[in-house]
């Protein structure tokens, strides 16, 4: 088995294991140290950000709402874990010298031109849609994929499916069959 792709990335199986690894860690460790037992996600660690944003302008208002005070507004292990994998990814691709700071990627540039406004706009509006979805679902496709496999869900392998299979059917109608 190779452990680097041919362009010096790593081996997705290589990373498949190591995060299968991680999250049988996560669930020994919370087990073991937080007496119940929490799993890998990302989703609820972005409305904990917004909870602590908004307190700093207006607290009543998360103090007030039911949505807030049931996800419990604080910095905890998964908040960490993501900022872990933020400054991660910053790291390793410095370290391999790719990376690069760039307002419009290649291909939204090739398909959608130049405009920055344009870019932002559909950033933005693609992050409310995937994280209204994944609130809808209970989670996201890191957390269903990774925990609730691990678990053999049935609800988040349906989930998982719907992820994709949307993904997939709106990258085809966004940026058309693309030929090598």
């Amino acid at each position: 088995m190779k452990w680097k792709t041919d362009d010096g990335g790593w081996s997705p199986y290589l990373a498949g294991a190591l995060l299968g690894l991680l999250a049988i860690a996560s669930v020994l460790a919370t087990t073991q140290f937080l007496g119940k037992t929490s799993y890998l996600g990302a989703s609820t660690t972005f409305v904990r950000a917004a909870g602590i944003l908004e307190r700093t302008i207006i607290a009543d208002h998360v103090a007030s709402n039911k949505y807030y005070t049931e996800t419990k507004v604080r910095v905890d292990w998964q908040f960490m874990l993501v900022m872990g994998i933020v400054l991660g990814a910053l790291i390793s691709s410095i370290m391999d010298k790719s990376f690069r700071l760039e307002s419009i990627p290649p291909t939204w540039e090739e398909r959608f031109g130049p405009s920055i406004g344009k870019r932002a706009i559909g950033a933005f509006a693609g992050g409310v849609i995937a994280m209204v979805g994944a609130r809808l679902a209970d989670g996201c496709p890191s957390g269903h994929g990774l925990s609730g496999m691990m678990q053999l869900s049935v609800s988040s392998l349906v989930a998982l499916v719907m992820f994709f299979g949307v993904g997939v059917l709106v990258a085809h109608m966004v940026y058309g069959r693309r030929t090598p």
